[in-house]
């Protein structure tokens, strides 16, 4: 499991920059770059939307990841000890990132 700091703020899953969601999904499967990756788990907090989140915020969780250009990325499992998801002010997947994408 990797250490995941997350600066998605808006995401509904988002606590003190940890994830609530339990595990995440980074996609793109034909990504080069971090800024073709994005957080596929990702889901707009909005003042209408209620989530309901079972998990407590984690510190490490399991991150997928369709990224097969990324050196980290082993059968589709991020591999990374630590990763960080950007995003600030993020309304859907695509404006997220996975900062730690580093090109195989």
């Amino acid at each position: 499991m990797a250490r995941l700091g997350c600066g998605v703020t808006n995401c509904i899953y988002n606590q003190a920059h940890c994830c609530c969601k339990g595990d995440i999904m980074v996609g793109t499967r034909d990504a080069s770059r971090e800024t073709e990756t994005c957080c596929e788990s990702f889901a707009d907090r909005r003042e209408d939307f209620y989530a309901n989140v079972v998990e407590c915020p984690q510190e490490r969780i399991h991150v997928d990841c369709e990224a097969v250009k990324c050196r980290y990325n082993e059968n589709c499992k991020c591999m990374a000890e630590q990763i960080s998801i950007c995003g600030d002010n993020a309304h859907s997947c695509g404006d997220t990132l996975c900062a730690t994408f580093t090109n195989s």
